[in-house]
């Protein structure tokens, strides 16, 4: 059973690096064409959010279970995009007097779409750790 939830863990780390960075991808085409997020790329980075919350499960799990990272920061990594991504995207919503102008929108899509790279990069970081 340990030794599936470490697989599980490592395979669903290595898929959301890749959907972060398509993810990533897709706002900075928003964004060159200077138009707001769509409501697609909205309910992918929910789902993104969502998937990061199940492979924070994995990895709290397996730890339980008597795993052990090779480096503590491995587990900051994982606490960080858990709390990174909701706060984010919960921010960049409903941010300011501008909300709902297309001043606001480009600035949603701007915060959404770092918020994809910031968090390849901390999931790269936590796979170099673990």
């Amino acid at each position: 059973m340990f030794t599936l939830l470490v697989f599980l863990h490592q395979r669903l780390a290595i898929a959301l690096i890749l959907y972060a960075a398509v993810l990533g991808l897709w706002g900075l085409a928003q964004s060159w064409r200077r138009r707001q997020v769509s409501p697609g790329f909205r309910s992918s980075f929910l789902l993104m959010i969502a998937l990061t919350a199940v492979q924070g499960l994995l990895g709290a799990t397996s730890l339980v279970s008597g795993g052990r990272p090779h480096d503590l920061l491995h587990i900051v990594y994982g606490i960080f995009a858990v709390i990174f991504l909701p706060g984010v995207y919960f921010y960049a919503a409903g941010r300011g007097p501008e909300t709902g102008t297309d001043r606001g929108r480009m600035r949603e899509a701007t915060y959404l779409t770092a918020a994809c790279w910031i968090v390849a990069i901390a999931f790269g970081r936590g796979i170099m750790t673990g």
